[in-house]
């Protein structure tokens, strides 16, 4: 038998439409981009885990606190002013000015030196033996030295942040220099281009996605460095605070001073791939086009 309700009631038909409408649209969108909310539900099933666990395995609080204790520690951090040094955002403005500083002195310094190397093998067999020698040592090791000579202040933070984010920026530009097709370069040389315009109208553009996947790394790699330079010595940042709340017991805090560097360096992630795709446009555009050939 037909129901005709929806016949005789023209109202509750449309309103039934109308009512279908946003769902449809969220079930389109869920389809076209299922990682924006495939994720989220990860997150919630990894903190109802973790609730669970809490709950049952009966720890306790500082080995594994509940998530309720660490949203309330996280609550507490953030709620305090900017200016409060018990609170969270004034050492959070402070590994970030060191992560920041050590980010942009460490990854021009790897560009640099990286298209220097790639342009003179006399630069390469001169320099890059040095270069991974500094490399191969544990970061770790030398920030001890580094808070001796230049004592407690940020300047130590900055310079093994700047050391941590110096290789990745090193080997992607040596990399990407050499990826330029020798096709193009005998082009520009046979209509008279320049060294400069060649390596600005060729060589940097062919080199940018590889240097934006360096940046990448680095980005969050500076956090590491700011943390780890916190570790060995310092008077304020997170890394202390996170030493400070150790000390105490206090392993609701750890745990949130956790989730505050984690988003600390997602924002540094995330501003890095806004700028990779507004400077590397077309990249992102043949990205997109291999995307939908695959499909």
């Amino acid at each position: 038998m037909v129901d005709t309700s929806i016949a005789k009631d023209p109202e509750n038909g449309s309103r039934a439409r109308k009512s279908s409408g946003p769902l449809r649209a969220a079930w389109g969108y869920a389809l076209e981009r299922p990682e924006r909310v495939l994720s989220p539900l990860l997150l919630l099933a990894l903190i109802g885990a973790w609730h669970v666990a809490a709950m049952t395995l009966g720890l306790p609080e500082f080995i594994l606190p509940p998530p309720v204790k660490v949203w309330q520690a996280l609550v507490d951090g953030l709620s305090a002013s900017p200016f409060d040094v018990g609170g969270y955002w004034y050492h959070t403005g402070i590994t970030a000015f060191e992560a920041l500083s050590g980010f942009l002195l460490g990854s021009s310094a790897g560009i640099i030196v990286g298209m220097t190397v790639a342009h003179s093998r006399i630069v390469e067999r001169v320099l890059y033996p040095y270069i991974i020698a500094i490399q191969s040592l544990p970061k770790i090791a030398i920030a001890p030295l580094f808070v001796i000579w230049f004592g407690f202040g940020i300047e130590p933070k900055i310079l093994i942040t700047t050391i941590i984010t110096f290789f990745p920026l090193l080997v992607n530009s040596i990399a990407g220099a050499n990826s330029v097709d020798p096709a193009r370069i005998d082009l520009a040389r046979s209509c008279n281009a320049t060294p400069m315009q060649m390596f600005f109208k060729i060589t940097l553009p062919s080199a940018l996605p590889f240097i934006f996947a360096g940046l990448n790394m680095a980005a969050v790699l500076s956090i590491l460095g700011a943390i780890v330079g916190e570790f060995v010595g310092a008077q304020a940042g997170l890394g202390m605070l996170i030493l400070q709340r150790n000390e105490l017991l206090d392993i609701a805090a750890v745990y949130s001073i956790f989730v505050v560097l984690a988003a600390l360096g997602l924002t540094m992630h995330l501003t890095m791939r806004a700028l990779e795709r507004k400077l590397c446009f077309w990249s992102q555009r043949n990205r997109y086009k291999a995307d939908l050939d695959g499909g």
